[in-house]
């Protein structure tokens, strides 16, 4: 097994086998994991995240290898996270790299990785922070992360991105959806793709009509902007950079950049911590502590809050 300070000086190299290593200890909860991240704290927070979500059949693979396109013309190093639903299999991810974006796959300034969601509800595979946090270490300027179109639960996005892109598409009750799901809380920026076909300007009205609905935004509020493009023919692609790049400016302006990046780390903290909770009560099944609250409870002695502060109080102190 390679030492982690040599994969980390490897993955800042831009080395992808470096890099896939890491994201392969962080997705497996390898023993060397804490060790991972503790040598990559101090080289992350420079890369741009950048979240797409939307429903099936929008174009968010096509979408995300034309932005790939535009950021390299700009010269920046790109990774991407393709976050895939789990193979009832082997829980490893189904589409495996998108063919979509293969284009890419020889461009050293390109990091591709698909990731499994193993059920893990909201889109995200559980370890896309931590898998974020490599690719932000090993140079990254910006990370785009792909979710899986699985409509209401992939609002997730919104916590883990700086800024975060929906995509619709016309002809497919994209509106109605969007409103169903909650994800006209959570757009920074809209994309209406496949604005060739029929119905993609009453859909960029409807939306527009949408989110102007109960609208209750302060001068100098970011008023997220629709941009209608063609993603498979390369067309509106840099109005959506164009865009981000507004969206990054103004949360940078006004600090919510930052607050954003905070909350994304304390969620993370919440969620490292309330995982290690629950192994440590997993491990309780069967242990006599759980089982004498239970006859407590069923004798009436107890009632099931007070046993449950009594087993968090045993877990924080043991």
């Amino acid at each position: 097994m390679q030492d982690v300070s040599s994969l980390v000086a490897q993955a800042r190299e831009g080395r992808p086998r470096a890099v896939a290593r890491l994201i392969s200890l962080v997705e497996g909860a390898a023993p060397q994991l804490r060790e991972v991240m503790a040598a990559l704290a101090p080289l992350t927070g420079n890369a741009y995240v950048v979240g797409l979500t939307g429903s099936p059949g929008v174009g968010k693979s096509t979408s995300t290898s034309a932005l790939v396109t535009a950021y390299r013309k700009q010269g920046r190093r790109v990774g991407v996270l393709a976050v895939d639903p789990s193979s009832p299999f082997s829980g490893g991810a189904l589409l495996g790299d998108r063919v979509r974006m293969s284009e890419h796959a020889s461009d050293p300034g390109v990091y591709i990785r698909s990731m499994a969601t193993r059920g893990h509800l909201g889109g995200l595979a559980w370890a896309a922070p931590q898998a974020i946090r490599v690719l932000d270490a090993a140079g990254c300027d910006v990370i785009l992360v792909e979710t899986v179109g699985v409509g209401q639960s992939e609002v997730e996005i919104a916590s883990q991105a700086d800024t975060s892109v929906v995509l619709l598409a016309p002809g497919m009750g994209d509106g109605i959806q969007a409103a169903k799901a909650g994800i006209l809380e959570i757009g920074d920026v809209y994309v209406v793709n496949k604005a060739d076909r029929d119905g993609a300007d009453a859909t960029a009205r409807e939306l527009n009509h949408m989110l102007g609905l109960g609208e209750s935004r302060a001068p100098g509020d970011w008023r997220p902007p629709i941009v209608k493009t063609v993603a498979a023919r390369g067309e509106g692609v840099d109005e959506v950079v164009e865009a981000l790049e507004k969206h990054r400016a103004w949360m940078e302006e006004h600090g919510v950049l930052a607050e954003r990046r905070r909350a994304r780390a304390a969620q993370e903290v919440e969620t490292i911590a309330v995982t290690a909770l629950r192994q440590r009560i997993g491990d309780l099944h069967g242990d006599r502590r759980l089982g004498a609250l239970a006859e407590r409870i069923v004798a009436g002695e107890l009632d099931p809050y007070r046993a449950a502060d009594t087993l968090v109080e045993g877990l924080t102190e043991g």
